[in-house]
């Protein structure tokens, strides 16, 4: 997904997510579970970047980041 005028754009690895679902807790506007239980971003600027790095920091496998 390409985010014209964003600095930063959160991912997702898949493979790492355990689909904890902690990041659309904090983030629901920027990410949500799909059918395969694992996160997925759906709209990169959906939350504050603030909220995002939050997100990020909160996972506990580390499987967001910034893609820049």
């Amino acid at each position: 997904m390409r985010c014209v005028g964003l600095a930063k754009v959160p991912i997702v690895d898949e493979e790492t997510c355990i689909g904890c679902a902690l990041c659309t807790t904090i983030c629901p506007a920027t990410f949500e579970m799909q059918a395969d239980a694992k996160s997925h971003v759906k709209n990169p600027a959906g939350d504050p970047e603030a909220k995002i790095q939050e997100a990020i920091d909160a996972c506990p496998v580390k499987a967001i980041a910034w893609k820049q």
